[in-house]
């Protein structure tokens, strides 16, 4: 089992930054990376970034690349999403989770409780 526990989010205005924090604990050695989905009202679930814990490695949805960043801190088992620029549309529930790839596009076995951004003025 793994367990993410979630800090950060809250009210932004338009073009302003936020950084999100996820505590890992458990079994992370199991799971090679630690990244963030979002779910915005209406819409389906959608995998944000995500950094591999060994090597670094990060990855992006195209529509966060070049304003967010993902970076980790392996001493203290804590990754962060320092988000900047961002606009209404990115106005969502980010969840921290553990993901992985699928022929399609990305998964996750385990899942934060979830941390509220709101873009707007």
């Amino acid at each position: 089992q793994v367990q993410l526990e979630e800090s950060g989010g809250g009210l932004v205005q338009p073009g302003g930054s936020l950084r999100v924090s996820c505590e890992a604990s458990g079994r992370t050695f199991s799971n090679p990376r630690v990244g963030w989905f979002r779910q915005a009202v209406g819409k389906e679930r959608e995998f944000v970034a995500a950094i591999s814990w060994n090597s670094g490695t990060t990855y992006y949805a195209d529509s966060v690349k070049g304003r967010f960043t993902i970076s980790r801190d392996n001493v203290k088992n804590t990754a962060y999403l320092q988000m900047n620029n961002l606009k209404p549309e990115d106005t969502a529930v980010y969840y921290c989770a553990t993901p992985s790839r699928t022929p399609t596009g990305w998964r996750s076995d385990y899942w934060g409780q979830g941390t509220q951004v709101t873009v707007s003025s």
